[in-house]
């Protein structure tokens, strides 16, 4: 199951995903992971429409991407898997999707949250899951474009806490 890149954004897919990071990655077919995805078909009709041409697009719910997954329903084809939040993300990889590393490209302000970069915004929660997952061996970075420094979420969360003290 070849996954050539794992993302965290609020957006699913958008401008950059479609047009720069599937592009840069050589994905064949965009997995989004979202419930509300699953059951909204206006949704999946933006979905549709905002995916790169020619590119194949899968939307599941979490359960239903770990049976895929483990099952190799995708074979060989290269993979860009987003989710909405880093819940899902958390699910997937706790239920055997085979992840090393993901991205977190961009979660808006909510209460209670704190800003760790101009994209990210956290909440207790989302940083106790990200511990976890770090300490599990799991790499998360926060990049909104490829062409950014790939630099460890937990920087940035450090950084956001020294400036709250």
């Amino acid at each position: 199951m070849p996954i050539v890149h794992a993302r965290v954004d609020e957006r699913l897919i958008h401008g950059q995903v479609a047009m720069v990071w599937c592009r840069v990655t050589g994905a064949e077919r965009i997995v989004v992971v979202n419930k509300q995805a699953v059951a909204d078909t206006m949704i999946q009709a933006a979905l549709k429409m905002s995916k790169p041409a020619g590119m194949k697009l899968s939307i599941l719910s979490p359960e239903k991407a770990v049976i895929n997954f483990q099952d190799n329903k995708y074979g060989d084809e290269k993979i860009f898997l987003i989710t909405k939040n880093i819940v899902d993300m958390k699910y997937l990889i706790e239920n055997g999707v085979s992840l090393k590393k993901f991205n977190v490209g961009n979660i808006a302000a909510r209460d209670a949250s704190i800003p760790i970069k101009k994209s990210v915004s956290l909440t207790k929660t989302d940083i106790e899951n990200i511990n976890v997952l770090i300490g599990e061996g799991i790499e998360i970075t926060a990049q909104m474009l490829p062409d950014e420094p790939d630099v460890t979420i937990i920087d940035y969360i450090k950084e956001a806490k020294n400036k709250e003290e």
